[in-house]
């Protein structure tokens, strides 16, 4: 990596190999320098690191570009919809709720008869927010002894005032989809609806779809471990200022998501799926998941971001190289549909192999004599650690080329877990592990639904209403 013209990468080897040649420095200087050298690569490599080459969110990408992408780069354009764009024109309502006649005003044109010839008519499309007041009135009949019979109101009609299912669908929507806080979801039902919706009560109907949901989270995990491919991924929320984890398992039909305060096995083996999964499990290369007996596939996404960093901080040719196979590997394979022939395979799995030999040359291995009588693993640098994980682990990252089902990276699991990471930017933090479990638990729901075509509001209508979706199998 270089810093203002100078080569830090071999100032650093340098300042290495000469530590190591002089034998006049006493053991506790020796070491000194070489804890020195060390905390100066530790700042060098993570001054180097953006989301183009580490997991790093784009959002903390140092000098990122703000506003439009399109600012300052390549042609000019208009705004609106380019050429060729796909519009989405407001089309009329064949079924306008209200229709308003308007007569000429005779006194506008000139003297004489007329007849009637139609209408030339315009719409316009608006909403009304306003509330809505249902009053159940249960009949009561008295016999000639006194004896009193009342009529049963309908289902879930418990108290003599109570907020309706929409009102909960909505509150529930604005919540756990929009990520709106309590407070200002208070503040816009009173506001737009003249309803007194306090925070609690806004807190009150995601418990309710919490606990409704209970059997919805038991067939979705039922469903996963059926599927024949899956996609793994966690991330780290903030529980009033604890440090928690949230695992995500998903395909393009389910999802699931799930907190824990582990991020490994533990939390995962509490999920209930990895356990008895038996399918394809894709991921980030996380070890806890190589516990579990399924096939595994490795995101190749992490592995380009690791190679781009391996080549611009370290200099490193054979990550450049590798990082350009792969994007050919996946180009040749998306063009024949998925799954490649045995020969350009197996051509493929000799270049690839080829060029881990040539790291090898390029990134060595730590030399044994610098840890003898040490215990543990030696220490190797991000470089080494990545060409010998994509050596230990050629059959798990090339295998999308083989296996049609089997996707080039996990965006799959990462699409399904972004919605978090702005839950996060928006609030800071769940106030408690219950709320962390409730945004959980809905947003599986709401996120099946999506995927199955249902809109997260009619999705939480059905629920509040006492039941679920057509699409979910059910228990038996």
């Amino acid at each position: 990596m270089s810093i203002a013209k100078i080569d830090v990468t071999e100032a650093l080897q340098q300042a290495g190999r000469l530590l190591r040649q002089d034998r006049s420095l006493s053991t506790q200087a020796r070491a000194l320098f070489n804890l020195l050298i060390v905390i100066v690569n530790l700042l060098v490599a993570k001054l180097g690191l953006n989301s183009s080459n580490s997991s790093i969110p784009p959002s903390q990408d140092p000098h990122r570009e703000r506003g439009s992408k399109r600012k300052g780069k390549g042609p000019k354009r208009k705004p609106g919809g380019q050429n060729g764009h796909e519009g989405a024109t407001l089309q009329r309502d064949p079924n306008p709720d209200q229709i308003e006649d308007i007569p000429i005003d005779r006194r506008t044109i000139p003297p004489g008869r007329y007849k009637a010839a139609g209408f030339d008519s315009r719409q316009v499309i608006d909403i009304e927010i306003h509330k809505h007041v249902t009053e159940y009135r249960a009949e009561i009949l008295e016999d000639a002894h006194g004896h009193r019979f009342v009529a049963q109101f309908p289902a879930g009609v418990t108290r003599p005032v109570q907020y309706g299912n929409r009102v909960k669908a909505l509150s529930v929507y604005k919540s756990q989809q929009q990520l709106i806080p309590y407070e200002r979801i208070s503040d816009e039902f009173a506001d737009q609806c003249g309803l007194p919706l306090s925070p609690g009560s806004v807190f009150n109907f995601n418990l309710e779809a919490f606990h409704l949901l209970a059997t919805f989270e038991a067939i979705v995990i039922r469903q996963l471990i059926l599927q024949t491919l899956l996609h793994a991924d966690e991330t780290g929320i903030n529980v009033n200022g604890d440090g928690v984890w949230l695992h995500s398992l998903s395909n393009e039909r389910w999802t699931l998501f799930f907190a824990h305060a582990r991020r490994g096995a533990e939390a995962m083996i509490a999920m209930g799926v990895l356990p008895h999964f038996r399918g394809t499990l894709c991921h980030d290369h996380w070890k806890a998941y190589f516990q579990f007996t399924c096939q595994h596939v490795l995101c190749n996404a992490h592995h380009l971001r690791e190679l781009k960093r391996a080549w611009q901080d370290d200099g490193h040719h054979w990550a450049e190289n590798m990082r350009a196979l792969l994007l050919e590997i996946n180009e040749a394979t998306t063009a024949v549909g998925g799954c490649l022939p045995e020969k350009p395979a197996e051509d493929f799995r000799g270049r690839y192999r080829s060029i881990l030999i040539e790291g090898d040359r390029e990134c060595p291995p730590p030399d044994p004599k610098e840890h003898a009588g040490r215990k543990g693993r030696q220490a190797r640098t991000k470089s080494r650690n990545l060409l010998e994980r994509l050596r230990d682990f050629e059959t798990q990252t090339l295998r999308f080329m083989t296996d049609q089902q089997v996707p080039f990276t996990n965006n799959q699991g990462e699409r399904d877990l972004r919605m978090t990471k702005v839950q996060q930017k928006i609030s800071g933090c769940f106030r408690s592990f219950q709320g962390a479990q409730i945004f959980c638990r809905i947003r599986s729901y709401i996120s099946t639904c999506k995927k199955h075509g249902l809109g997260a509001t009619e999705a939480l209508q059905i629920l509040f209403s006492g039941h679920l979706p057509d699409f979910i199998p059910r228990l038996k």
